[in-house]
């Protein structure tokens, strides 16, 4: 089912190319054959946008676990600080 998908992917992105140079939208022809090399792209090198997402993700999930054991919560001392506030 995904290589057809791919298929009629870039069948339809050079349909629209081509409606597009037909009716002289050359700007939007080289949108179409832009989002076309992308796909093309994607496909060959494994690389799309959730897959950056979720790595971003994690990224961000593991420098907040890291965060919270050396600076969190556990070393706030309350008490210290309304001592301050109060004098």
């Amino acid at each position: 089912m995904d290589g057809s998908l791919y298929i009629i992917s870039l069948i339809v992105v050079v349909l629209l190319a081509f409606v597009f140079y037909r009716s002289n939208s050359f700007k939007l022809m080289l949108l179409v054959l832009a989002v076309g090399i992308y796909i093309i792209y994607a496909h060959k090198s494994g690389n799309t946008p959730s897959k950056v997402k979720n790595e971003i993700i994690e990224s961000i999930d593991k420098s907040a676990k890291d965060f919270s054991k050396s600076r969190g919560v556990e070393k706030y001392d309350e008490e210290k600080i309304k001592k301050e506030v109060a004098d």
